[in-house]
Formats: structure tokens, sequence, C-alpha cells
């Protein structure tokens, strides 16, 4: 094209193609999304720019045409699925957050949350333990936590992945010596026997066995505050009054007898995830 010649209009393009390339042309604008459409507008100069260049070029007129038929249907799709590419997303998005809410109450708080939004002084506390207490802890890439200053209620049994830094809360019932009026809220702590209190301190994961509640996992306490924990049987069991539905009956879960009780069908998933050698501290915040 002469330099300073005008662009050529859309009109003088599409009349200068033989009749079977503006019909191609437009089956390319048919099957594209209305964002293809209006994408013509928004690149016409830059069609402009790809014919005028292949009229420079002095490529013969039958084969500039289909060139620049093909070009342009290229610069269209792509436009297109550009700006479908957004929508798209977002709909990914909203259907995986729609699913979130077949999940009941219970299992949707439950999803892992940042170290960061436990209790500080907590994870401080838990942390310090789990370096004075090196020697007897085996594994200290998974911890757990348990934060009795909430309810039962509220899942406060706190399954932390050090290396990953995420936390899985789950419910757990407390003793019920540590809140004689069943209030869902433990008052007290204690290491005595016949109690039936829960006991402050770390705690070290030890082997399992099959007792009056099923499979279970003895503990062994670690500090003054709960050194009688494998004398007084204190261990991880599940049991029907710690399970998830007694909240929408009762407001809160059941006690134990100074064990850590939990849902029965959440056991499995607690003795995979923390095993042998590794560290509980429960107390409050």
């Amino acid at each position: 094209m002469p330099v300073g010649a005008r662009s050529p209009s859309p009109v003088q393009i599409f009349s200068s193609c033989a009749p079977n390339h503006i019909i191609g042309l437009l089956l390319t604008l048919m099957l594209l999304p209305v964002a293809g459409t209006l994408s013509v507008i928004r690149y016409w100069p830059s069609i402009q720019f790809i014919y005028s260049y292949f009229g420079v070029m002095h490529i013969p007129a039958p084969f500039r045409r289909r060139q620049f038929l093909s070009v342009a249907g290229v610069i269209f799709t792509t436009a297109a699925l550009t700006r479908s590419a957004g929508p798209f997303a977002a709909h990914a998005k909203l259907a995986q957050s729609q699913a979130g809410f077949h999940e009941d109450v219970v299992a949707a708080r439950r999803r892992p949350l940042p170290l960061h939004q436990l209790d500080p002084k907590l994870l401080r506390q838990a942390l310090a333990a789990l370096d004075r207490h090196g020697n007897s802890i085996r594994h200290r890439d998974r911890m757990a936590i348990v934060d009795f200053s909430a309810p039962s209620s509220v899942p406060r049994f706190h399954f932390l992945d050090i290396v990953n830094g995420e936390a899985t809360p789950m419910l757990v019932a407390h003793g019920s010596g540590s809140d004689p009026e069943h209030t869902g809220y433990l008052h007290r702590f204690s290491n005595a026997f016949d109690s039936n209190a829960s006991s402050e301190g770390a705690f070290v994961t030890a082997d399992y066995y099959v007792g009056k509640h099923g499979r279970s996992q003895r503990l062994l306490g670690l500090d003054p505050t709960n050194d009688n924990a494998h004398e007084r049987a204190i261990v991880i069991h599940g049991a029907w009054y710690a399970n998830a539905d007694m909240i929408p009956l009762h407001g809160k879960l059941g006690r134990s007898q100074g064990c850590f009780a939990v849902g029965e069908q959440e056991l499995d998933k607690i003795f995979d995830y923390l095993g042998e050698g590794r560290l509980i501290y429960a107390s409050k915040a």
C-alpha cells in the first residue's frame, strides 16, 4: 500500500474478497460467541494493518485474501476465548463453592486453616512444649492442639501440619469432672485419680488397643499437670456422645471421664493423622 494512502474500509475489504472467502469469514463469526463479534470492532485497526501488510508484500490478491481471512479468523477466535476465559473460570469457582454447601456444617468447619488463625498464645505454648519434650516425641511434622477455652460445640481439636502450615479442627469432648454442671465449657483441669476431669499439658501418642470403647490409643503425660494420664487411662477413643449430631439436639457434646472422646466416624482419621510418637497439647487460651 502506498505511503500516505488510507487504510481500506470493511466494505472495501469484503468487496475485494471472493464470495467463498466471505462465506468462510461469516461462518467463522457465526461460530464465535458475542464477545468475538464485539472484538471485531475492538481489533479492527490490527486487522487493517494485517491486510495492508499483505498488500505491501505484494502477495497475489487471491492468496492475500485467503491469508487475511485466516489471520482475521485467528484474531477473532483468540479475542473471543480471551474474553470468555474469565467467565469460565468464574463458573468453575462458583461450582466448587456450591459443592461445598453439600457438606454438613461441622465438616465445612473442619477445612484446613492457616496456623496464624489459631490462638497465638496457645500455639506458642504448644511449639515450646514440642521443643521441651523433643526427646520423647519421635515425629515433629504433625501435632495436635486442644483449645479447651472453646465450648464443646465448636471444633477445638486442631490437627496441625507443621510442614504445610495448616490446621484442621475437629470436635472433642472434655471430662465430666471438668464441667460438673454440663454447661458445655471446661471449667477446671485435674491430674487427680477418680476426678473424671481433663488434664492440661503435653501428651505423646502411644500404642493402640481395643477396650470398652473399641479401638483406642494410649497417651503418656509429659508434664507435672498430666503425668498420671497413663495410670488414669486417659486415651483417645470414639464415642456416640461426641458425634456431631449431638450439637443440633443438645447444643453441646456429652462428657467423657477425662479422655479425648471424638466422633465415632472421625476416629480412624485421627489415628491415621497422628500415629504414634506425636504431640498433643491441651490447655486454655
